[in-house]
């Protein structure tokens, strides 16, 4: 039986390629679509520029960032694949969300705690902190660090799978009128935009956030 969430299946018919959508752009664009000086790649360097600016304030591992830029462009160019329409929206998938959380957290667990042991335990006790407090503070700094990279992929797959379900139901629900259609039509359209604004902004905000967690170990 069909229901609202169908779409977000990633396991539909006998032979899916719903999580090809993952790697599609590799055949899509060429390699010397990178390197042109095309207007795309032109915005698309001052864009990364500016973000690669904002990194450098954020951490001290500079050598890191190539690695956070390439993580920034991947994750946004899913999100921009999952906007045309009939193609899987893969980040919207918890599956794929804590795929690049849960790496990434346990990398930074594994570093600090294996060369900065000292300040990682320094780290759970803020300084100023009353001794009474102190193990309700080493608890709760505990559960923070444990829940951060679901609360990573929870964050990037709720706010894509918002926009679609949204899509999804006014859609449902006027398909069958074309008076309802033709007056729908730049609601669809202002959601579209918003969607994409959105698969920018949970790009930065993914790697952002990473950032600033990899700045604490």
């Amino acid at each position: 039986m069909m229901n609202l969430f169908t779409v977000f299946d990633p396991c539909t018919g006998f032979f899916s390629m719903n999580w090809f959508s993952i790697i599609v752009f590799l055949f899509v664009f060429p390699l010397s679509f990178w390197c042109c000086n095309c207007t795309l790649m032109v915005f698309l360097n001052i864009f990364l520029y500016g973000f690669y600016k904002e990194i450098c304030n954020l951490t001290d591992y500079l050598n890191s960032i190539l690695f956070l830029l390439s993580f920034f462009v991947y994750i946004m160019i899913i999100n921009l694949i999952g906007l045309i329409p009939y193609v899987f929206t893969s980040s919207s998938h918890l599956v794929f969300s804590l795929g690049l959380s849960l790496p990434f957290w346990f990398g930074l667990m594994f570093f600090g705690w294996l060369n900065n042991s000292n300040f990682m335990f320094i780290h759970m006790v803020p300084m100023g902190t009353p001794y009474l407090l102190m193990p309700f503070m080493v608890l709760i700094e505990t559960i923070s660090n444990l829940i951060r990279p679901f609360s990573l992929a929870v964050r990037l797959s709720a706010n894509m799978i918002a926009g679609h379900l949204l899509m999804s139901l006014l859609g449902g629900s006027t398909c069958e009128s074309l008076i309802f259609m033709s007056f729908f039509f730049f609601v669809f359209f202002g959601i579209f935009i918003f969607e994409l604004a959105v698969s920018f902004i949970q790009s930065y905000v993914f790697v952002t956030l990473s950032v600033l967690y990899s700045s604490e170990v």
